[in-house]
């Protein structure tokens, strides 16, 4: 068995490229710069060296998360690896990107004229809901007939 999962978070090193297959898929590329953390061996200091990953997303979502992305944003991707291989020019090369299946935004989404993010709303306060009437709370807890005969907190759990 084996298990082809990658999850990484890191800002995108460009704006994501939308493009579409001749029969009609689309395909969002992605540039994502995620930090490794070491020990500088002169300095002693712990220093962030960047790896650059390509990510490409498939299909009618493609579209949509290309509208929401731009160089910078901060993603957290979910997907597998996939290795390609070409020739270009008598030269072979090849590739390793990530598929992404599920990305999440992780930076403030900003309006469309791209200058302040967007505040939260509010949330909703019961007040605020016009003919809100909450059912009242119980009295007591309910009883199930159940009273544990032993500790949750036993000593010889092993561990």
């Amino acid at each position: 068995m084996s298990i082809n999962r990658v999850i990484i978070s890191g800002n995108l090193t460009r704006d994501p490229d939308l493009r579409s297959t001749q029969s009609g898929m689309e395909v969002l590329g992605l540039g994502v710069a995620v930090n490794d953390r070491r020990k500088n061996p002169v300095t002693g200091e712990y220093e962030d060296y960047p790896n650059f990953v390509d990510c490409v997303m498939f299909g009618p979502r493609a579209r949509s998360v290309s509208a929401y992305l731009t160089k910078g944003s901060k993603v957290a991707i979910e997907g597998r690896l996939h290795w390609s291989q070409w020739e270009r020019d008598g030269q072979k090369r090849s590739k390793l990107e990530v598929i992404v299946d599920d990305i999440e935004f992780m930076s403030a989404r900003k309006d469309t004229a791209g200058s302040q993010p967007i505040q939260p709303q509010q949330p909703t306060r019961a007040a605020d809901i016009p003919n809100y009437n909450p059912a009242p709370a119980p009295s007591t807890a309910p009883s199930y007939g159940y009273a544990p005969t032993t500790s949750v907190y036993d000593d010889d759990i092993p561990f």
